[in-house]
């Protein structure tokens, strides 16, 4: 969260390259409802009072569900402390982007696959990739690391490299078995964690709080856990009326962003009317959003 040429405090040079929070989010289901949301200082590293965070999450999803809880987090967590918390939960599995360290090289595991006699897949010309599943048993359980390789001989544009194939190795830490979930199923379901960063963005940008108002940490903390409860009142919003047939929004979706629900449901035009002891909520004729707003109130029973 940028908010350099400031002197508020928490502010600090972050890994984005500016001054500013680092803040560490929490996301749910395919609608990315928000189970947590912590303000920190800018140079804080994400693993840092990471374990105490991903326990709370974990429980509060649980109660929500009783469904089996897939947890997927990137390369900045990659460590035994995150592996071993989602041990210590039941019916929780997780995907783990790799830190690759000196450990995890392509010079050491590419002839590891040669041995396997493991097959390339192509992407496009001059471009392919292998991959292969390592198991590590440890003191909290089973863990497999999935490794893929890409290895190029080209650019995207056909231009052949000179000093022979360019290699690039990416790895993922999971809990889920192999008999049902192959290498490649792995890293499809990895991939649609950047749905994240949209989930990110409606949360910075939507509801504008990229630059926080206040210069005492503890108040924009507080700032945080309030818009972290008006994002899952307007995701619930965004859900229930404006999927439907009677939606002033016309394209089909799975989820609405925030901007859109305010602009169709919080931005309406209406005078509060009083008639007969009561207050009456009077919209124009042809109020595009009227029907939703309606059944979004009827089905809190407010009219």
């Amino acid at each position: 969260m940028d908010n350099s040429g400031t002197k508020k405090e928490g502010v600090a040079y972050t890994y984005k390259g500016h001054d500013g929070y680092a803040p560490i989010a929490t996301y749910l289901g395919q609608e990315g409802w928000s189970l947590g949301c912590e303000l920190r200082i800018g140079s804080q590293h994400s693993q840092k009072e990471f374990t105490p965070f991903l326990g709370k999450v974990i429980r509060r999803a649980k109660r929500i569900t009783s469904k089996p809880i897939l947890l997927r987090l990137d390369s900045g967590h990659d460590a035994e402390a995150s592996r071993q918390e989602v041990a210590s939960h039941d019916n929780v599995d997780h995907i783990i982007k790799l830190n690759p360290r000196s450990t995890y090289t392509t010079e050491r595991w590419l002839p590891q696959l040669e041995e396997k006699n493991v097959t390339w897949h192509p992407i496009r010309d001059g471009k392919d990739y292998a991959t292969t599943s390592v198991i590590h048993n440890t003191k909290y359980g089973q863990q497999r690391l999935v490794l893929r390789i890409v290895r190029r001989t080209c650019d995207a544009v056909g231009q052949m490299f000179l000093c022979g194939p360019d290699y690039e190795l990416e790895g993922w830490w999971t809990t889920l078995d192999q008999a049902d979930y192959s290498d490649d199923d792995i890293i499809a379901l990895y991939k649609d964690h950047a749905t994240s960063e949209q989930f990110h963005s409606e949360f910075k940008t939507d509801l504008d709080l990229e630059r926080l108002p206040s210069g005492k940490f503890a108040t924009n903390a507080l700032i945080m856990c309030l818009a972290a409860l008006t994002y899952n009142i307007l995701r619930s919003m965004g859900q229930k009326v404006l999927l439907g047939p009677d939606s002033p929004v016309r394209h089909t979706a799975k989820r609405r962003r925030l901007k859109t629900v305010m602009q169709e449901l919080i931005y309406q035009a209406a005078r509060l009317v009083k008639s007969g002891r009561q207050y009456v909520l009077r919209f124009g004729r042809h109020s595009p959003g009227f029907q939703a707003y309606g059944r979004l109130l009827s089905e809190h029973r407010l009219c």
